[in-house]
């Protein structure tokens, strides 16, 4: 809802950053703007409506083509789907696919889901209290996860196939203040495998091989050889 100006048009939201760059006269920029519009599979002339005109989903699909106006290389998605239903975020994951094989992008996809990172991400970062104890690729996540973090929080995503749901791992108590973080690991308050050197050694961020990919983690508990 905040994304868009209430008083504006969408021509008027999705022109600002042309103007700020001088791409084109207004002409142009109406062109511009409808070709934009077609790529997030909506109708050029829905231009002239306002935000309170449009659903959810459709007020992200006008997001993602107002981030498309400047032809970036990279675009930030900051819970770019959490606040849709299940059905409409699928719709949304699928353009966000389709427009960077189009227009070769990157993303950093930022998400408390970790459902969604499967099918839109190359690479995965797992943070906790603002450190990465985890990152790899996608599929190495999932398949060979290192950290206990990221263990509960896969252990948390809903599976169709009941002969492949796994125990839900609860974290006891409550996340820590950021300001004021536990001595040694941070995660060790709630981690089920803590042992006493994670709570006075901070883990250091070291790199493993799984499956002959690199894969980084932050943990005193892992039990395979670091490589260099």
């Amino acid at each position: 809802h905040s994304s868009l100006n209430p008083a504006f048009t969408i021509f008027g939201s999705l022109e600002e950053p042309l103007k700020k760059y001088g791409v084109g006269k207004r002409s142009e920029r109406r062109k511009i703007i409808g070709d934009l519009l077609e790529a997030v599979n909506m109708r050029p002339e829905y231009m002239d409506r306002y935000p309170h005109e449009f659903s959810g989903g459709q007020r992200q699909r006008i997001g993602i083509a107002r981030a498309l106006c400047i032809d970036p290389e990279i675009i930030v998605c900051d819970e770019a789907v959490s606040a849709l239903d299940v059905s409409i975020q699928a719709q949304v994951l699928q353009l966000l696919m389709k427009l960077r094989k189009e227009r070769n992008l990157t993303y950093l996809f930022i998400t408390h889901d970790l459902s969604v990172t499967e099918y839109l991400c190359d690479r995965i970062a797992v943070m906790y209290l603002g450190r990465i104890v985890e990152l790899c690729k996608a599929e190495d996540l999932y398949k060979n996860t290192l950290h206990p973090y990221s263990e509960a929080l896969i252990s948390a995503i809903p599976v169709a196939d009941l002969d492949k749901k796994t125990k839900r791992i609860i974290l006891e108590g409550d996340v820590p203040s950021p300001v004021n973080p536990p001595s040694g690991c941070p995660f060790h308050p709630r981690c089920p495998k803590a042992q006493d050197i994670c709570k006075t050694k901070v883990p250091e961020l070291k790199k493993y091989s799984t499956d002959g990919n690199e894969h980084y983690a932050s943990c005193h508990l892992i039990n395979q050889p670091e490589i260099s």
